[in-house]
């Protein structure tokens, strides 16, 4: 498999999340949310790079504390994720086919769900992992109370995880051509189906959750046992 880049947002104010600090910072069984983020690719030796968009540069100092690696920057922080994400692009070395988006409030990715989707993108040129949706959707005018207007079929619907994995120039081409604001699109591969592009899903792990809430955080560390 390629080696490829890897882009960690890093510059969301977490505002569901609440607290007194980025909840990137708050610790699991003794490493932070982003350090294991980090340290998920950061032990791959297919990884060329790893960039952090990120508002507070002070963040870097909390990456870089204790282990220097050179593969490790960042880059500035956007008004949206998608924002964050096409900045840290213009910072890849051009060398560098491919590139993973990883949510750095992901900090429980495993190494098996980072190959399936390196490999699968490999393959068909885009790859993102996915859970099938098992709740019952219902579509309706909000904010709530507000009517139903219909129930939406489940079958065909998928909740999206990352690493979102592309080529590069693919991903630097779609930002350059979206036709909607930056601040609508919600995940990285949307970019690739707005410029017309094939993106394929893998199955996605449910360990792999995103630390949104407190209550998210707490579950995590259940689930590291």
């Amino acid at each position: 498999m390629p080696d490829f880049a890897v882009i960690l947002p890093a510059a969301g104010k977490a505002v569901r999340f609440g607290g007194n600090k980025n909840k990137l910072l708050y610790e699991l069984r003794g490493e932070t949310v982003l350090r294991r983020s980090i340290h998920a690719f950061l032990t791959r030796g297919d990884v060329a790079q790893i960039v952090l968009p990120m508002s507070d540069e002070s963040m870097i100092n909390h990456v870089t504390e204790g282990h220097r690696d050179d593969r490790i920057c960042s880059a500035h922080g956007g008004a949206s994720r998608a924002q964050s994400v096409w900045n840290a692009l213009k910072v890849i070395r051009e060398d560098i086919d491919w590139v993973a988006v990883h949510d750095a409030a992901r900090p429980l990715i495993s190494q098996g769900l980072i190959d399936s989707t390196l490999r699968t993108a490999a393959q068909f040129g885009a790859a993102a992992p996915a859970l099938a949706v098992a709740l019952t959707i219902k579509e309706a005018k909000g904010p709530l109370p507000a009517k139903v207007l219909r129930t939406v079929p489940r079958q065909n619907l998928w909740a999206m995880q990352t690493p979102q994995i592309a080529r590069r120039v693919d991903l630097l081409a779609a930002f350059e051509s979206c036709p909607i604001p930056l601040e609508d699109v919600t995940d990285d591969v949307q970019l690739l189906e707005l410029a017309g592009k094939d993106v394929c899903l893998v199955p996605g792990d449910e360990r792999n959750l995103k630390i949104t809430t407190q209550l998210d955080l707490r579950v995590a560390e259940l689930l590291m046992g």
